[in-house]
């Protein structure tokens, strides 16, 4: 008996007819061995078939499996489901062998292209956030655990695939054109603005394949989640929003379909947000502060999303002044909002600009709030993503709060098990 390779993580067994799919790809070695030497998949049949398509959905969760046909497959029939049923058996008879992320691998991407990301002359975001976060996670030993990825620059189809075109072409003529900002005085025009801009997407593109191929569970790029933009526009200091050009590449390249994304910034996250508000599987969490009182003026409370997207996005706003209790208090939400609809991969947008201080904001968070949300994000995306969680630095113009924040956010993805009470203060 022999297998047969079909796909990037698909096998066939010809003695049932089974077909095995699985979220994570390529297979380890040892389910290769499995599926060589078929010996023990004999004995699985049709009344374990049966028995798996009742519980279909609780036991992929948990094993990681894919239990719907791919983005590339339209036969939704009995036949199919079935099929994929018995894959599920083969899990819940070998589950050690079910395929997960190395869980404490985490990846790093901070250098000199993310670092080319800023504005000059005095603005708020400038050159300088990344080499403040790299200086206080060095000082507390974080560096030295952690694999620091290299980024690539975002090809132009690559960054069309949430850009509109025409808008990708004025960034890139920005310079030639003389251009002074790209919006309506937030986001200046400097020197390498199309290639800076291209290289965040890039990096973020990069982490993605390291993620959904299974050499890290996480990743991290501070110089990310750039959440202002939207598909035909710069705002609020972003000129391509790297979130959205993951999500979009997420649905066209490895057929994921429901992503989470959770974004803490003090500024409501309207670039991802409106791209998304009427697609169901982009299931959204934002808190930040009250939009009454601070940029962009949207993320209300009342926003849930349209059509047959309502009910799928969540926006919490917090009065100014809310510190960590505050933040504590309304983080069930976040959580029982997401495992409602369980995503098969977490996305985090981790600002710093909420922590007390900042000169943009007024929210009064310490940067143990980071360090909670990461936590308690780590464990949600190994309940419903197989461990898949990639966090974006956003906002944060206070470079002291910068490396609290980024750091407190790094650490607990490096050691999500251990309490770093030592490191980081206590709310309150």
């Amino acid at each position: 008996m022999r297998t047969r390779r079909v796909a990037l993580a698909r096998f066939h067994l010809p003695m049932h007819g089974l077909r095995c799919g699985f979220k994570t790809s390529p297979m380890p070695s040892v389910l290769e061995t499995l599926f060589a030497n078929l010996n023990a998949a004999a004995a699985i049949g049709k009344s374990r078939v049966e028995t798996a398509v009742s519980s279909i959905r609780k036991i992929s969760r948990s094993a990681g499996i894919a239990v719907w046909p791919s983005s590339h497959e339209t036969d939704f029939s009995r036949r199919t489901f079935v099929r994929v049923a018995g894959s599920v058996c083969i899990a819940a008879a070998f589950p050690a062998l079910a395929v997960k992320p190395a869980d404490m691998n985490v990846r790093l991407f901070a250098d000199d292209g993310l670092a080319r990301y800023g504005f000059p002359q005095g603005h708020p975001l400038g050159i300088d956030r990344q080499g403040a976060f790299l200086g206080k996670a060095q000082d507390l030993g974080l560096l030295q655990s952690v694999k620091i990825g290299k980024g690539a620059a975002a090809t132009t189809d690559v960054l069309q695939r949430f850009h509109d075109a025409d808008y990708v072409e004025r960034v890139r003529n920005a310079e030639s054109s003389g251009l002074d900002y790209l919006d309506w005085g937030d986001t200046p025009v400097f020197p390498g603005i199309f290639e800076a801009s291209s290289y965040v997407v890039g990096s973020a593109l990069t982490g993605l394949d390291a993620v959904m191929n299974g050499e890290c569970a996480r990743t991290f790029q501070p110089i990310g989640g750039l959440h202002h933009a939207g598909r035909g526009h710069a705002a609020g200091f972003c000129v391509f929003n790297d979130v959205g050009v993951v999500i979009e590449t997420l649905r066209s390249r490895y057929g994921v379909r429901r992503i989470g994304y959770v974004d803490i910034d003090v500024h409501f996250g309207d670039g991802v947000f409106y791209a998304f508000e009427e697609d169901p599987d982009v299931i959204i969490a934002d808190i930040h502060q009250d939009p009454r009182t601070l940029y962009p003026g949207t993320g209300f409370s009342y926003e849930t999303g349209k059509g047959r997207a309502e009910g799928t996005k969540l926006n919490i706003p917090m009065a100014p002044g809310a510190g960590d209790a505050e933040f504590r208090k309304v983080w069930p939400r976040v959580e029982q909002h997401l495992d409602k609809f369980a995503p098969e991969i977490v996305l985090f947008q981790c600002g710093a600009d909420g922590l007390r201080g900042d000169p943009l904001a007024q929210l009064g968070y310490t940067s143990a709030t980071h360090a909670y949300a990461a936590k308690r994000l780590i464990a949600l995306s190994r309940r419903c993503a197989n461990g898949r969680l990639m966090a974006f630095g956003g906002g944060g113009y206070d470079r002291t709060n910068v490396g609290l924040a980024w750091s407190a956010v790094l650490g607990e993805f490096l050691a999500p098990d251990q309490p770093r009470k030592d490191v980081f203060p206590a709310p309150g």
